[in-house]
């Protein structure tokens, strides 16, 4: 009987203490007493969230893993949440909306499903000392971060980094990204460095300072460049995009270097980019699978080894392209290299894309350096041809 007498009070000791460390549910921290009585817990099995009414310094200490998801939605008077032995997440790391939020701190985390930070206003710095290496989807926006110092991820699906207007960098060790990549509206000299990074469905930039990306070797998806604020863009292994390739209004672009791609699956299109005056970045380029768009103030163009655009053909630009337009004319037509609608132009005052005729077309009138032919078109019009031959010139430009 004395045995019993010891035996029974550990045993509800015991079952009281495994009762803290596990939720059917979710178990809810309503301050940092409710936190701190799950210290003794290695794992805590279920998930964790604050409730909205929580203020002031939260610390997880001592839990090792969490086997869900870790939550704070709403929480505006928490300033500081922490985890000092947290290694692995097994759900997702949700906080949002948590306005006087200043310390993030888990310095041994590496592992997490998934990463959603938003609208976290306060929040300068991470305190992340072994590093955040894997998680499926990592989400970042809305939040005054200057660097991203503790994140360093391996593998992800998913990657979006948006307004975050203090971040000066972004520097990960991927080498996939098997959903989506994006980075924009960021801090304005933000330098973005991807040295592993050999594949990605989708990848767009935005509002970028500096892009390295030396390894990436193809993209299945699109790759669009907008609005950034970099001179020059490589991808020196890059051989395949799978969709679309644009660069579209990047003010001080002035060099595209892509030597090694062969394929665009989709559209590729060079529009806006004020400062690039020669297109000559795409040597090894053989097949456009849908429309070729370049329009801008350049003077050249060239494409060497072009043999197929399946798409629209449309070269407008503000200085003269006679000769790039002597050029590329003679492989238009349903049957050549340029099977859809052909149009180069030069000496506009307002270049459009593909979806605008040159306004030497509108008027009636060739421009210099201009020639516009569809092959479903009925009329086209041939600058340099003048009576009866300009008369048979079109006839056969129809047939």
């Amino acid at each position: 009987m004395s045995v019993f007498k010891y035996v029974v009070p550990a045993l509800a000791i015991a079952g009281r203490a495994a009762a803290q460390c596990s939720a059917s549910a979710t178990q809810t921290i309503q301050n940092a007493g409710d936190a701190t009585a799950l210290a003794g817990c290695q794992t805590f099995t279920g998930s964790i969230a604050l409730a909205t009414g929580t203020t002031g310094v939260v610390a997880l200490n001592g839990i090792q893993e969490i086997t869900g998801d870790l939550v704070a939605d709403n929480v505006t008077g928490v300033t500081q949440l922490s985890g000092d032995s947290l290694t692995t997440l097994g759900g997702d790391f949700i906080l949002n909306g948590m306005t006087v939020l200043t310390t993030l701190s888990f310095p041994r985390l590496a592992t997490a499903r998934n990463i959603n930070w938003v609208a976290l206003p306060q929040l300068q710095g991470l305190s992340f000392t072994t590093g955040l290496q894997q998680t499926n989807t990592l989400l970042i926006e809305n939040t005054q971060l200057g660097s991203l110092s503790g994140i360093n991820l391996q593998t992800a699906q998913s990657v979006m980094i948006s307004n975050n207007p203090y971040l000066q960098e972004v520097n990960m060790q991927l080498g996939n990204i098997s959903q989506a990549l994006a980075i924009e509206a960021n801090g304005r000299s933000i330098a973005v460095t991807f040295p592993n990074l050999e594949w990605a469905f989708n990848i767009t930039l935005r509002n970028v300072s500096e892009i390295s990306m030396p390894s990436l070797a193809a993209v299945n998806g699109s790759l669009g460049f907008y609005s950034n604020l970099f001179e020059s863009v490589n991808a020196p292994n890059l051989t395949s995009v799978g969709q679309s390739l644009s660069f579209v209004s990047n003010e001080k672009l002035n060099n595209v270097s892509f030597p090694q791609l062969t394929s665009v699956g989709g559209g590729l299109q060079v529009a806006n980019n004020t400062d690039i005056e020669k297109i000559d970045g795409f040597p090894k380029l053989q097949t456009v699978g849908g429309a070729l768009d370049f329009y801008g103030n350049f003077s050249d163009v060239a494409l060497p080894s072009l043999m197929d655009v399946r798409g629209a053909f449309n070269l407008q630009s503000s200085k003269d392209l006679t000769d790039v337009c002597n050029h590329f004319q003679p492989l238009s037509g349903q049957n050549n290299v340029i099977k859809g609608t052909y149009v180069c132009s030069g000496g506009e005052s307002t270049p459009g894309g593909s979806n605008t005729l040159p306004s030497g077309t509108n008027s009636g009138s060739g421009t210099s350096g201009s020639t516009t032919s569809s092959s479903a078109s009925t009329a086209v019009t041939i600058t340099g041809a003048t009576g009866l031959l300009g008369v048979v010139a079109a006839i056969f430009g129809m047939l």
